[in-house]
């Protein structure tokens, strides 16, 4: 973030002489989307998924002013989503230098401002604050309280000599502290009873409360929140007059297709070698798998971060290998899929029965989601030649101290292999890592449709035994 234009206004008066009226942060995000919208750009960068389905109801949302809570299960993006959000907020606002919150220097609402305000006039100092400082984000605890949120009694203030009831006593939560910006409360049910009924005030009469006394701040927030659905509808979660509050309840949900999930790996996966389309497209039907397997308990839901940790482990491996075998480029192949089981699992929720079969289901998940990529990718070409190679003798070793080259090498030159590499996306004319990534899944496959036989230890895998 750079320092404010210098060109801007310094002073309440010059402020006021430049039309920087003050506008409600409802209102900047509406016009901000709005001009973006009119624009042709997109208002969600880095958003997937969401554009005919999630983000139409948010944006609705956003127009008509409403504070808005999305529900969904784990890793659905609900939080990155919220942060995007700040990118329609305007990229500098005025607020009065010096001030404990973010007031508009024409339209202050502490005591303490008020009063400034009125000593100082048109000479008032104006400092501009960035809009990345205007999100406040809070994770709910059970140990979350109401002086977090809204605020508490500083006793140092008090002991300075301010009575009790002064509300220059109150050293301020989160919320007041985001006036004029947006607050965002993840898991919301979370927050205990008595905490979910100090935020009613706030949303709706847009005061807060503090150790008994009422300070009447017009608090100018966008209220935003995250929720699991079976949380937020079970009764007794969250309280009924705070649901109401919200104007709008959006559901989020996982990538609705292949494509999207595999651009959210892509995305988001910090991959520290090269991890083909292929291999990425197991993962994403891997993932998908998960969330339709009665074994997985789906009130939690498989987030896409166990697809992204899944392709970022499969990348190490293959950067392990390339480090042993000193292979270069460093490429991932099928062979690295073993291992993400048994490093993942402990992601995952498990359905109660399942106790000692998370790796085996894990693994024929695995398994099926391999044959299903394989059979997408090889649709009508005919293996055949491969599988008689294999079987008349010419042993493929396969393993994670094994580099490409001594893949390709154990078989003789078939014109079937060029046509592998390229329904894998690869060029005949490419590193034999990347060839072998996609020799080895012609293979798997015809093992999977049992037409060659499969030996498998710690070490090494061996296609034709």
């Amino acid at each position: 973030m750079t320092s404010a234009p210098a060109e801007l206004p310094r002073t309440a008066g010059d402020l006021r002489a430049a039309g920087y009226l003050p506008r409600s942060v409802k209102a900047e995000l509406r016009d901000n989307l709005l001009k973006e919208l009119r624009a042709g750009r997109d208002p969600w960068p880095g958003i997937v998924g969401f554009s005919r389905t999630v983000i139409p109801q948010l944006e609705r949302a956003l127009i008509a002013g409403h504070d808005v809570v999305l529900l969904g299960e784990r890793g659905q993006g609900k939080t990155r989503l919220l942060r995007t959000m700040v990118g329609l907020l305007d990229e500098w606002t005025p607020v009065i230098e010096g001030a404990e919150l973010p007031e508009h220097p024409l339209e202050p609402i502490t005591p303490a401002s008020i009063r400034r305000a009125a000593e100082l006039g048109d000479e008032l100092p104006v400092a501009w604050l960035h809009r990345s400082l205007r999100y406040a984000e809070k994770l709910a605890t059970p140990d979350t309280s109401v002086g977090d949120l809204i605020g508490d009694v500083d006793p140092v203030k008090v002991a300075e000599g301010r009575s009790l009831g002064d509300p220059e006593t109150i050293h301020f939560g989160l919320v007041p502290r985001a006036h004029r910006g947006i607050v965002a409360i993840n898991e919301l049910p979370d927050l205990a009873e008595r905490i979910q009924v100090a935020l009613l005030n706030v949303m709706e009469e847009r005061d807060i409360q503090v150790r008994g006394y009422t300070l009447r701040l017009p608090l100018d927030v966008l209220l935003v929140a995250t929720a699991n659905p079976e949380d937020y509808t079970n009764r007794g979660r969250i309280i009924t007059p705070l649901k109401d509050r919200f104007g709008a309840e959006v559901r989020t949900h996982y990538p609705l297709d292949i494509e999207s999930e595999i651009d959210v790996i892509r995305q988001e996966a910090d991959l520290t070698a090269e991890v083909g389309e292929p291999l990425l497209e197991v993962l994403a039907r891997f993932v998908r798998h998960l969330r339709e397997s009665p074994a997985i308990d789906q009130r939690s839901g498989v987030s896409a971060r166990f697809a992204v940790a899944a392709a970022e482990t499969i990348a190490a491996a293959a950067l392990r290998r390339s480090a042993i075998t000193g292979e270069e480029p460093a490429v991932a192949r099928p062979v690295d899929l073993d291992a993400v089981p048994a490093v993942l699992r402990g992601k995952l929720e498990f359905e109660p029965g399942e106790e000692g079969r998370e790796v085996e289901l894990l693994e024929y998940l695995l398994r099926r989601s391999v044959a299903d990529t394989a059979r997408e990718r090889f649709a009508g070409l005919d293996l055949t030649p491969l599988a008689n190679a294999v079987a008349e003798g010419n042993l493929v070793v396969t393993g994670e101290r094994v580099p490409g080259k001594d893949v390709l090498a154990a078989l003789p030159e078939l014109p079937v292999l060029h046509d592998v590499a390229a329904r894998a996306g690869v060029h005949a004319d490419e590193s034999p890592g990347r060839i072998a990534a996609a020799v080895e899944l012609a293979l798997e496959a015809l093992y999977l449709s049992k037409r060659v036989a499969k030996d498998a230890d710690d070490d090494n895998t061996v296609y034709g035994v």
